[in-house]
């Protein structure tokens, strides 16, 4: 029988009131009226396409990744050998052309280390293939290069922690729903709704922000420096900012050592409490921490290097320990540059630079055009719908019409409350909903109709009809819902919004038009009693 207990009536219209009233902010949004502040908004965002926004392509330079990898392997190389104990000397070495060399100084110890190192080109992912080549020439010089197998893999892993990196730098913007995808091998989409000016996202994911800590080398001699020159076993670093220097262009640098920033755990922009200037104040984690009490202790009285994308912020001098892991950087910075710059440190250093190869700002006009027209055209059929189906059923098409239009807003709503994005394909998928709406209405209506006509009274007539066609409905959307999960789990950006808005309208399209409608069946049968029904 078509039972309904009170709890479970009121259940039902506390779900649909939740969901309809989640709907009015961005209704009064849409219309241009203000929402009171003071109540919760949980509005619903528009992608790129309707909100407009900017869109950026970034590109990296896979050479960028051989020669990390290479200078990579030189300090670990270094340190293996220091590790085993066992006196040996290494020189003339080079990582440049692509590959590392290195002459032994012993040619006895040849053996030793092709044994040492040998370990450290490990194979490239499940191939068995090694990353690295070795060769040995002359006897005792040491050629380690490469392999594409090892290159592949490394530019694979760059660009996957890259994508992470943008997409945490753009989330501490506060933007709503960016869309970041692998374009290629070597490129990254980025579009980010609402936001008009382009520059500022330019700055903020163009900045690298590979932070090191280093020593400077006290035997470099000034003149050498200003050509360039520097000892062994250092570089010439230029100062970002010319008057930090106090007057010198760059500085010399011990090469290997130091500390990198990927032993962040904070970074916060603050001001210096003596001289009020704007500051980033950064926090070690433990390893971080003990790394830079040590370097600070054993290196009091000399100069260290503050760097920041291979430049010098400052190089102060290590008056006494730091302990306690944190440190303050400055640099010259204003409020905004020290806030990108702790935004950066905190997502993260990229691990590969990015340039910008393309950039379009799209306006809003294209996308206020586009929802005014989608308005129109789902106006325009929902009301065609509407007159169709109230002419066909009579009272149970006004619960079908009624059912649609409550489909519609729960939509609206439950995508404000969960905070999902809008976007043209989206439309389409809020039109696709509401026309399976409808069809399980006429699945159900067209079931009761055909038991009538078999002769079963309304309620028995009734009853079989929304319990035999809910199962056609049910098998019908199930596999709807598989396509939406399968293009919400593969898809990116646009697909993604039209499975979302696909999953949400399934579900409130089998709520409303079988467990809403039924309710509103039930209570008019046990009220009014009919003894026929016009179907």
């Amino acid at each position: 029988m078509l039972e309904f207990p009170r709890w479970k009536v009121i259940w039902l219209w506390l779900v649909t009131l939740v969901c309809v009233a989640a709907a009015i902010p961005s209704l009064t949004a849409t219309m241009g009226l203000n929402w009171p502040t003071a109540l919760p908004e949980p509005k619903v965002n528009l992608g790129l396409d309707l909100a407009g926004g900017s869109h950026i392509l970034l590109e990296a330079d896979p050479s960028q990744v051989r020669q990390q990898r290479i200078e990579g392997m030189e300090e670990s190389v270094r340190n293996k050998l220091k590790q085993d104990g066992k006196d040996i000397r290494i020189s003339d070495i080079s990582n440049r052309d692509g590959a590392l060399t290195f002459v032994v100084a012993d040619p006895s110890q040849v053996d030793a280390v092709r044994e040492a190192v040998l370990p450290l080109t490990n194979g490239a992912g499940l191939t068995g293939q090694r990353d690295w080549d070795i060769n040995v020439v002359d006897g005792n010089r040491f050629v380690l290069k490469p392999t594409d197998a090892g290159i592949n893999q490394a530019v694979t892993q760059a660009m996957d922690t890259a994508v992470e990196v943008v997409r945490k730098r753009i989330d501490a913007l506060g933007t709503k729903e960016p869309t970041i995808i692998r374009s290629g091998p070597t490129r990254i989409v980025v579009q980010v709704p609402g936001l008009q000016d382009p520059q500022a996202l330019k700055n903020l994911l163009g900045q690298t922000a590979k932070l090191e800590f280093k020593l400077l080398d006290s035997s470099a001699l000034p003149s050498d420096v200003a050509r360039g020159i520097a000892p062994p076993g250092s570089e010439i670093v230029p100062y970002a900012n010319a008057t930090e220097g106090g007057g010198a262009p760059a500085e010399a640098v011990k090469r290997l050592g130091g500390i990198r920033g990927d032993q962040l755990t904070n970074a916060q922009q603050t001001n210096n409490q003596q001289t009020n200037e704007p500051v980033v104040n950064i926090t070690f984690n433990t390893d971080g921490g003990a790394k830079f009490a040590k370097l600070t202790t054993q290196n009091v009285g000399k100069r260290f290097a503050i760097i920041l994308d291979g430049k010098i912020l400052s190089a102060p001098t290590i008056n006494e320990p730091i302990m306690g892991g944190s440190a303050i950087i400055s640099g010259r910075f204003t409020t905004e540059s020290a806030n990108a710059l702790a935004i950066s440190l905190r997502s993260g250093a990229l691990p590969v630079d990015l340039k910008v190869v393309e950039e379009r700002t799209v306006g809003p006009d294209l996308g206020a055009d586009s929802i005014r027209k989608g308005v129109i055209a789902m106006g325009v059929g929902t009301l065609a719908l509407a007159i169709f189906i109230l002419g066909t059923y009579g009272r149970f098409g006004v619960y079908a019409n009624l059912a649609v239009i409550i489909n519609v807003l729960m939509i609206l709503g439950i995508m404000g409350i969960i905070g999902t994005t809008l976007t043209l394909p989206g439309i389409a998928g809020f039109v696709l909903t509401i026309g399976a709406a409808v069809d399980a209405n006429v699945l159900i209506n067209e079931r009761i109709r055909e038991e009538r006509h078999r002769g079963r009274k309304v309620v028995q007539a009734v009853e079989l009809g929304y319990k035999e066609a809910s199962r056609a409905i049910f098998d019908a959307n199930i596999t709807n819902v598989i396509a939406a999960v399968l293009m919400f789990a593969f898809g990116s950006g646009p697909v993604k919004g039209f499975a979302v808005v696909l999953m949400i309208g399934i579900a409130t399209s089998v709520f409303t038009a079988v467990t809403l409608t039924r309710m509103w069946v039930a209570q008019w049968i046990r009220r009014a009693r009919p003894t026929e029904i016009a179907l």
